[in-house]
């Protein structure tokens, strides 16, 4: 909460409600996930919660994932932690990558060399998950 007071958010129960989720959730959340989920005590509504979606997607507080024709996921951004993604182009399903990011020593390497501040990346595999290549 304190990132969020930080950002220039109101405190506000919807905003723990989300937040928490967030905080607690094992994988990528849509909306639909969010608004329905039983830790949302504060009886925002959809349009609410998606309200303080977009608020801290814009202050980089959570991600944004997948496809642009699909439902978006969300996940909550960490100082120090950082996860990439496959999605599957068929049915829409994320799966964290589970391996070590070969490109976080290029980006410290850019950021030597350029001088940029804060740089950070987000990476994203699209392709076929099994599921759909069996069928």
């Amino acid at each position: 909460m304190l990132r969020a007071r930080e950002a220039g958010l109101r405190r506000t129960r919807a905003l723990e409600d989300v937040l928490s989720i967030l905080i607690h959730a094992c994988q990528p959340l849509t909306l639909a996930d969010i608004a329905e989920s039983d830790r949302l005590r504060s009886g925002a509504d959809k349009a609410t919660v998606y309200r303080l979606l977009m608020k801290l997607e814009e202050r980089s507080l959570i991600r944004r994932l997948g496809l642009h024709d699909r439902s978006a996921y969300y996940i909550l951004n960490l100082p120090g932690e950082h996860h990439d993604y496959l999605i599957c182009n068929d049915c829409g399903r994320i799966e964290k990558l589970d391996i070590t990011c070969p490109v976080q020593s290029l980006e410290k390497q850019i950021a030597k060399k350029s001088g940029f501040k804060k740089l950070y990346h987000e990476l994203e595999f699209f392709g076929q998950c099994p599921d759909c290549a069996d069928a």
